[in-house]
């Protein structure tokens, strides 16, 4: 039978997922706000794109699987 609260495996894959999704996030907001002139009006939603990777990434780390 299978055993409750996931174990931890889950949980590990969770928190790791949300390491490299802040990597990301972050990588991704640096260049959006030093490359403002080759974006050009598109900066507000790749940089909202790149905030909301970070938000998720936190969201991911901080989350408890049950």
């Amino acid at each position: 039978m299978s055993e409750e609260g996931g174990g931890f495996g889950i949980t590990l894959a969770e928190k790791f997922f949300g390491f490299i999704i802040i990597i990301i996030g972050a990588l991704a907001t640096y260049y959006t706000f030093t490359s403002t002139d080759a974006l050009g009006g598109f900066t507000g939603f790749f940089g909202f794109l790149s905030i909301f990777l970070l938000a998720l990434g936190v969201f991911l780390i901080i989350a408890k699987t049950e």
